[in-house]
């Protein structure tokens, strides 16, 4: 355990920082994500997403997920905006299924609406994922506090410009944890998020992955999520369904440097990389690998 970020609880579960890295499962509840795994995307005829969810949720559950984070809005650069209502109707349904199916699973839900993260909270959603986290408004971090519920800070920029992008980042989401617990959120509900992919240029990404370490002045577990982005397309030339390699290369990096949880659509493949890279920066193998290797 790293006694400095202490322990958060979620649905009843105590997220221990540093005895291991948590993983988070991605569940898209639009037509247009990047990732091209959106369970809108089928088009017509999708009165059965609540279902696919579910079985989607199950599958990750049994791969490894700590918990699933269920958004209805893509986010990906020149995504349509999506109204309150309509993004509510996409994540409630699913949200409300995942928690009859499993009651036990911690679930997110990534918005940056405060209408839609009450009705997801009221739905069963234990965790608040705000993707805007740094701007000055205080809906999500109100609401927060207001239901007792953990909240993802991340930071985000509506445009990639710096001075000093490490510095920036830092006092930008310094602030954003200062509006926290200004509104009554509790320091052990918070979990940060560097925005890899909002906001920065490819080139900013990869700096900032590097730079995990120098988040840790903020005294909050990182949550990272590398999964697919645009950035591993660039450097490797390959579209988001090609990318698993280079995510599971950013996942053992960021947890070697800091990162405490990850956000991945492929779940089985991230877990085991989570948990070979665990064994070796958490030293956190188990007895049997005292026993000489065969």
């Amino acid at each position: 355990m790293n006694d400095e970020l202490g322990v958060t609880r979620i649905r009843g579960r105590d997220f221990t920082w540093g005895s291991r890295t948590f993983v988070m499962g991605v569940v898209n509840v639009t037509p247009d994500s990047f990732s091209g795994d959106g369970l809108l995307a089928r088009g017509p005829g999708t009165a059965d997403v609540p279902d696919a969810a579910v079985a989607q949720a199950r599958r990750m559950v049994e791969e490894g997920a700590d918990v699933v984070d269920v958004g209805g809005e893509s986010t990906r650069p020149g995504h349509a905006d999506v109204a309150a209502d309509e993004e509510a109707a996409r994540v409630v349904p699913v949200v409300a299924a995942i928690r009859a199916a499993l009651p036990e699973l911690p679930i997110s839900v990534d918005t940056t609406k405060p209408s839609v993260a009450r009705a997801a909270a009221a739905a069963g959603a234990d965790l608040l994922n705000d993707v805007w986290a740094v701007k000055p408004d205080t809906g999500m971090v109100d609401l927060a506090a207001e239901l007792g519920l953990p909240i993802v800070l991340m930071h985000n920029r509506a445009a990639p410009r710096y001075q000093n992008l490490v510095a920036e980042v830092i006092a930008d989401l310094e602030g954003a944890i200062e509006r926290a617990r200004a509104a009554g959120v509790s320091r052990a509900d918070i979990v940060i998020d560097p925005g890899f992919g909002f906001g920065k240029t490819a080139l900013h990404n990869l700096e900032i992955l590097r730079a995990l370490p120098s988040l840790r002045v903020l005294g909050r577990p990182i949550l990272l999520g590398t999964s697919r982005k645009s950035t591993l397309g660039r450097v490797l030339d390959l579209p988001p369904d090609q990318r698993l390699e280079a995510t599971l290369a950013t996942t053992a990096l960021g947890i070697a440097w800091g990162a405490d949880m990850i956000r991945v659509h492929d779940v089985r493949p991230n877990v085991r990389a989570a948990r070979m890279t665990d064994a070796v920066v958490r030293g956190t193998a188990d007895a049997r690998l005292a026993e000489p290797a065969s």
